[in-house]
């Protein structure tokens, strides 16, 4: 009961922030007057794909996102939004996205980093300490950097960062409260090397496996553990399905809104342009919800039975090092790129 009283007091919250955003004529939105004016009395359909659940946050915020874009452009503009990879995996809403056979998708950093490898430097073991300092970071000249020019080169463009999170571990086997306690779990990871890179580091056996039989795979005691924001745990009812929550925040995900080059330029500019400015509004507003209810999602966790442990991060950051060892020695900018990182973070 509470956990559906939170997830209607979230999609409250969310439905506020759209009326004062989307409701009020406001300068910075695009004014439309009716469809025959809006992007010369063309119309759009445009299709998103994501692997994420419809009672997710992110979710909630794409219907928020569909609704603004659909008013503003006085109904030219129709997004049909596709969840919990009814489309695919994400590696093949990916391959879809450049090849042009899908509109957009919210790509999880993993999957971006394969072709936009500079991207991968946020995933670095325990290089954000919160998410003041990922946000100095991704809203400043780097944030662009990280993924313009590659993914133009594969028919992609990003209209804005979302949210994944930083990510911690659950299990059913023991409380984590140190490295040692990483010893031969069974860790599902999503395809993305860093993360595989990190639990191997700490001494776990992590294996990749798409999000959508991850539950399943859980239940059957396929693996015995997995890593995701707590949003994900909590949307996805793994508190059904594992015992132990460690509060790792061993790495941080983006998730980002990606448009196939090949859809993105048959539209008219102020489509762009109102398509731009709803990505980032909404974008931030599922920031903002994915901080705002993280305290009372783990509350509920632990009253559904899971036991939350809070590691040493010092002592996990010293069991990962070799991680930025191979990095470095993998990539020539690399090293450079994570200071520059750490400057704009005030570190």
């Amino acid at each position: 009961m509470r956990k559906k009283l939170l997830a209607l007091m979230m999609v409250a919250i969310l439905a506020l922030s759209l009326a004062a955003c989307g409701g009020g004529g406001s300068s910075e939105s695009a004014d439309t007057g009716d469809s025959d004016a809006f992007a010369g009395g063309q119309t759009f359909s445009i299709k998103i794909g994501h692997s994420d659940t419809t009672t997710n946050l992110l979710h909630i915020s794409l219907q928020n996102f569909e609704k603004y874009v659909e008013e503003q452009s006085g109904g030219a503009v129709q997004i049909d939004l596709y969840a919990a990879e009814q489309l695919g995996s994400n590696a093949e809403m990916t391959e879809m996205v450049e090849m042009g056979s899908l509109d957009a998708m919210m790509m999880p950093q993993g999957q971006e980093a394969i072709l936009a490898p500079k991207l991968n430097t946020l995933g670095l073991p325990f290089l954000f300490p919160d998410y003041e300092s990922v946000y100095k970071v991704l809203d400043s000249e780097i944030g662009d950097e990280l993924v313009t020019e590659d993914l133009a080169s594969h028919n992609m463009i990003q209209l804005a960062y979302w949210e994944n999170g930083l990510r911690q571990t659950t299990n059913s086997k023991r409380p984590i409260n140190s490295s040692a306690d990483f010893a031969g779990l069974k860790i599902r990871t999503p395809e993305d090397a860093m993360t595989m890179a990190i639990f191997n580091a700490l001494g776990a056996s992590p294996s990749p496996l798409a999000f959508s039989e991850l539950y399943l795979a859980l239940q059957q005691g396929t693996f015995d553990g997995q890593e995701n924001p707590v949003s994900n745990i909590y949307a996805n009812n793994f508190q059904d399905v594992q015992k132990y929550l460690a509060m790792t925040n061993h790495k941080y995900e983006c998730k980002n809104m990606i448009f196939s080059l090949t859809s993105w330029n048959k539209y008219p500019e102020d489509v762009q342009n109102l398509l731009l400015e709803a990505a980032k509004k909404f974008g931030d507003e599922h920031r903002q919800a994915i901080v705002d209810s993280q305290d009372q999602m783990l509350q509920e966790l632990q009253d559904a039975g899971m036991e939350v442990t809070y590691p040493d991060i010092a002592e996990l950051q010293a069991a990962t090092e070799s991680v930025y060892t191979d990095f470095y020695a993998e990539n020539e900018w690399a090293e450079e790129l994570v200071n520059r990182i750490k400057e704009k973070m005030g570190a």
